[in-house]
């Protein structure tokens, strides 16, 4: 288990702390790459994935407020998914926090390559080395179009 405590935030790979309930919510209704995702998705996705929790601590309650998750040979290769920090906690420094505190996870060092994908927040990767494919033409998908029923990319 990893943890970074900055102020009153926790970020942890402890799953039992996951609030699914919150994680849900978000991918499913708010984000713009997951929308419709069933709950079941999202549990197995967290299941074969090192998951990252960010919470506000406050007396003895955890309340989570982000999340990220990466999939990793941990050897060579890593993608980070699904980060996002709840709306109302924005602004305050925690999706750096987060994103740095990923890139430091122990059994993440060392790796040849890490991807994202991101319709917005390039800036913010940036800022951790992440830059545009250098070769796009290399790079090759297989993409299913409206996988959750409701909305398309």
């Amino acid at each position: 288990m990893f943890e970074v405590q900055k102020d009153d935030f926790l970020i942890s790979t402890d799953k039992s702390k996951l609030q699914i309930d919150v994680i849900h919510d978000y991918l499913c209704n708010r984000s713009y790459w997951a929308k419709g995702i069933p709950v079941e998705i999202v549990q197995r996705s967290i299941a074969h994935s090192i998951a990252f929790g960010v919470y506000h601590q406050q007396e003895n309650t955890l309340t989570q407020i982000g999340f990220c998750r990466v999939t990793s040979d941990l050897a060579t290769f890593a993608y980070l998914a699904d980060v996002f920090v709840l709306e109302e906690y924005r602004g305050n420094g925690l999706s750096k926090f987060l994103v740095e505190s990923v890139l430091k996870h122990p059994d993440l060092q060392g790796l040849r390559r890490w991807v994202l994908a991101t319709w917005d927040a390039h800036g913010l990767y940036a800022q951790f080395g992440f830059e545009p494919l250098d070769k796009p033409e290399h790079f090759m998908q297989i993409k299913a179009v409206n996988p959750y029923g409701s909305f398309q990319l």
